[in-house]
């Protein structure tokens, strides 16, 4: 099972990549967190170019999506919201309208912020977003305020409440996907 982390902050250092890397780190046995870095590159949403061939970027982004089993964002909040740069990666995702790649996929969404909250207004955004593109968002969320302070030198999470709300949303974006798996099936 793979699941595809898309970090929403481009910064070299950004705490959700870290928050991202902690997933890989915590995910169960026979459960492979991929991190697609690949949010700078997105050329900005155009509608005009969906008739043509995309840019190699966003095939690139779709088909990550499409291969996975199951999708967990993290997300920074910039003024309040989501970054530009993961809404833009949404809307590439969202389309083609009558076959998006975001279509039944399980989500879930995390954040961290230097805040105090975690980048809680953040993931409701997102999570709104994505389900209006046609993502399965499961009820499960982590928010890491004070990220500046929440991971140590190697990337980890400090606090061991925290290290384990993570594994918990990992354990039900993977059951969201085992039970898209079992329907599938049947």
């Amino acid at each position: 099972m793979r699941i595809l982390s898309i970090p929403g902050s481009i910064r070299r250092d950004s705490h959700n990549l870290k928050l991202a890397r902690e997933a890989q780190r915590l995910a169960p046995a026979g459960l492979e967190v991929a991190i697609f870095g690949g949010l700078a590159a997105l050329p900005h949403y155009n509608e005009d170019e969906e008739s043509g061939q995309p840019a190699s970027t966003v095939l690139e982004l779709r088909t990550a999506i499409a291969e996975a089993d199951g999708l967990l964002f993290a997300t920074p909040e910039y003024n309040g919201t989501i970054p530009g740069v993961l809404k833009n990666a949404v809307d590439w995702a969202s389309r083609p309208v009558d076959d998006p790649v975001l279509r039944n996929k399980p989500a879930a969404v995390i954040g961290a912020s230097t805040g105090a909250f975690g980048a809680v207004w953040a993931q409701a955004e997102l999570r709104k977003s994505l389900g209006i593109a046609g993502a399965r968002v499961i009820d499960a969320e982590l928010a890491v305020p004070f990220a500046d302070a929440a991971f140590d030198d190697q990337g980890r999470l400090k606090d061991p409440a925290q290290r384990e709300q993570l594994r918990a949303v990992v354990d039900s974006l993977k059951s969201a996907v085992e039970e898209r798996a079992a329907l599938a099936r049947a």
